[in-house]
């Protein structure tokens, strides 16, 4: 009775949680009609890198950066690999994308993380994004050819353990994109977009965090990703930045008995790209309010903390006004939150829910995030299914799949695979 007790209360916080996080980006705004938050996307390059590739994340709000660590940590948090209870841990995802819209893109998954010894760790991981079949025609409807774009990226990451409770890792990460085929674009010969970019991530971990009189585990995280060099697709065009992403987030395990345990985790995510600006209404190059997106990758970091423009309102006359307080209010908006509960039972099976939100003027992604996974011997699958808390959400009904193959030791490994 007291474990069913203590059970409610926990899930009762979690949903207050979840629902603040709502209310929290809706107090940003008060006394403002949606009609008056000017849109402000910001957009990048190759933004499938940004995708929840995992079923375990996926159900959870795309939270992960602090949960305990798995085989698809290389893209939460590389650092987390160097606390992995298993010597050698494999994980294949699967994700058919945007079938509200299409239904022919799938994004493909295949991570690797294996223990080197006790403080140390390496990760690989191939991501495949298929965005299906594309029919390319010439400026007067003329069929050219039709073509499958693709995008790819390799990974490799390692991570050290300094102490038993903190660890650092790092990833180094070489992205290619294919979109047109060679296709001329406004008369330029397109090429496929090629980057490399370089993660840096630190994990804490204690677990001797016995609150409420029950064993725990408390973890926070932060991975700084993808930080690189901007992309193009023709020798003419202006380089695009890719998703550089500061991502927060923290998570704490319940053990409520022999069998059974929660997990509560949230995430913070900000872009570490620039913010459009606000131009001048009669030249249209005049920036009236936030910096030029003109600038260098490591300038663009630095300048994404403050760039935000604000609501500026126009008057007849050309004059103009920055509404108080709306720049602060935009920066925050920047800052997208995740989070979920995860129970577990005897390490055997696992339910999980989550909720996302982004405020409506930087993309409006709103959803809840379902899924459950169940382990036999070394296997683990896991399913997730999102459910679209707005209208016409190209990601509605999304579902992934990951399987996952756990092994404490690599002897266990060649009889398991043999």
């Amino acid at each position: 009775m007291k474990n069913i007790f203590l059970l409610s209360r926990v899930s009762v916080l979690t949903a207050i949680m979840l629902l603040s996080l709502n209310n929290f980006q809706a107090q940003l705004d008060p006394g403002e009609a949606a009609s008056l938050v000017q849109l402000n996307t910001i957009t990048t390059a190759v933004p499938f890198l940004m995708i929840a590739p995992d079923s375990r994340s996926g159900a959870l709000g795309d939270a992960g950066v602090a949960l305990s660590p798995d085989g698809n940590s290389l893209h939460w948090n590389p650092s987390k690999m160097a606390f992995s209870e298993n010597e050698l841990e494999v994980s294949l995802s699967y994700a058919p994308w945007l079938r509200a819209l299409v239904d022919d893109m799938n994004l493909a998954y295949l991570t690797m993380v294996r223990k080197v010894n006790r403080k140390q760790a390496y990760g690989l991981a191939l991501r495949y994004f298929s965005l299906g079949n594309i029919t390319f025609t010439d400026e007067v409807g003329t069929t050219i050819r039709d073509f499958k774009p693709a995008e790819l990226s390799l990974d490799a990451g390692f991570s050290q353990r300094f102490t038993d409770k903190f660890s650092g890792g790092v990833a180094g990460r070489f992205v290619h994109s294919n979109l047109t085929g060679g296709v001329s674009v406004s008369g330029a010969e397109s090429k496929p977009g090629i980057s490399v970019a370089a993660d840096v991530s630190m994990f804490y971990t204690n677990d001797q965090a016995n609150w409420g009189g029950k064993d725990g585990t408390f973890n926070f995280g932060m991975n700084i990703s993808n930080i690189g060099a901007k992309m193009s697709y023709t020798e003419t065009a202006a380089r695009d930045f890719i998703p550089a992403n500061l991502r927060l987030g923290v998570a704490y395990k319940m053990v409520l008995d022999d069998y059974n345990s929660l997990t509560f985790t949230i995430d913070g995510n900000k872009l570490l790209v620039p913010t459009a600006p606000v131009y001048d209404q009669n030249d249209g190059n005049t920036i009236v309010s936030g910096y030029s997106p003109d600038v260098g990758v490591a300038t663009g970091i630095v300048q994404s903390f403050y760039d935000a423009p604000g609501i500026v309102d126009f008057n007849d006359d050309g004059t103009y006004a920055v509404l108080p307080g709306s720049i602060f209010r935009e920066e925050l908006r920047e800052i997208n939150l995740g989070g979920g509960l995860e129970y577990n039972f005897a390490e055997v099976f696992a339910f999980r829910a989550g909720y996302f939100y982004e405020h409506f003027s930087k993309g409006n992604r709103q959803f809840i995030t379902m899924g459950a996974g169940m382990k036999y011997t070394v296997f683990t699958i896991d399913l997730s299914y999102l459910v679209s808390t707005t209208q016409q959400n190209p990601l509605a009904n999304t579902l992934r799949f990951t399987l996952r193959m756990q092994f404490s030791d690599l002897a266990t490994a060649s009889q398991s695979i043999n």
